[in-house]
């Protein structure tokens, strides 16, 4: 049994036994009450909110490769994540929409291996110690991450959208990983598109990064090419990262998907379950170009 099929068989034995979804298991949302204050005691300060990253489960769940591969993987990342903080650090006293410390993760089409890439690079820049990292659900229609790390049910992005006097920073879960927070999609609503082409988006992700000139934000998206969010996601990015599935994704589809971005956008490709020679490896480039070479990376959809 393939790496795929193990992951897809596990999602299917979770969700039979638990409601939520079937990556509800690998993260989930604790309270840490400060230390010396009993439980129930009236002037108890309310318990910080944070999220526990199973990498076990994760691992398990095939958002993370084999162990025997972590050093493989860590290197293949570095490569990948270099360029993209070299670019927003570059920009760190911008608070701008399309700052370079807002980046997009993309893809043509479902199944890409997008959100595996997206959890994969935000755990590997939160190893940086000049950087922090928020991890932004965006995939709004399919909420992927709030979902792995069992945050689906908490308010995030869509309910500040949706609600002016609702500050966005009071949403962002911080997790046990120090460098990384958490902001899940939040409940669903029949108009996120206009929600995402709002002013208010931008007046969100301005505070997003005006607060932390430390902080860089990825946003999960959805495919370009079967969602309008994405297309209104694409207008505050100030960098692009466009996951490409070797030997699945059209290569018509990627130029169609790329070309919905518009002009003067930082595009990078990562070509993904590639193989190029005898080394394994991501294929990474800016657009243009591909370099090619091997990822287990798979979302499961």
């Amino acid at each position: 049994m393939t790496l795929v099929e193990r992951a897809i068989e596990k999602m299917r034995r979770t969700a039979a036994a638990k409601d939520g979804g079937a990556l509800a298991a690998v993260g989930s949302l604790v309270q840490d009450r400060p230390a010396g204050t009993p439980e129930g005691s009236p002037s108890a300060t309310p318990p910080a909110r944070r999220i526990h990253i199973d990498s076990v489960a994760l691992r398990d769940a095939g958002y993370l490769p084999e162990s025997s591969r972590d050093r493989q993987f860590a290197g293949h990342y570095r490569l990948i994540k270099r360029p993209l903080i070299a670019r927003a650090q570059a920009a760190a006293a911008s608070s701008a929409t399309a700052s370079p410390r807002l980046i997009m993760m993309a893809s043509a089409l479902p199944g890409d291996g997008k959100t595996f890439t997206s959890i994969n690079l935000a755990l590997s820049m939160a190893r940086e110690r000049d950087i922090s990292v928020l991890l932004v659900d965006a995939d709004v229609p399919k909420p992927h991450v709030s979902r792995i790390f069992g945050v689906e049910r908490e308010p995030g992005l869509l309910d500040a959208l949706l609600h002016s006097n609702l500050d966005v920073e009071s949403l962002v879960l911080p997790t046990d990983i120090g460098s990384l927070s958490i902001l899940p999609a939040g409940n669903s609503h029949e108009g996120a598109t206009e929600l995402i082409a709002s002013a208010r988006m931008a007046a969100i992700v301005a505070r997003l990064i005006s607060q932390n000139p430390r902080r860089v934000v990825l946003f999960d998206t959805p495919p370009l090419l079967v969602s309008s969010e994405s297309r209104a996601l694409a207008a505050i990015a100030g960098q692009v990262v466009m996951v490409v599935r070797a030997g699945s994704t059209p290569q018509a589809a990627v130029l169609d998907a790329i070309g919905l971005l518009g002009e003067n956008k930082e595009v990078s490709l990562i070509l993904n379950q590639g193989r190029v020679g005898l080394s394994g490896g991501y294929g990474y480039g800016e657009y243009g170009g591909y370099d090619g070479a091997d990822s287990h990376a798979d979302e499961g959809r």
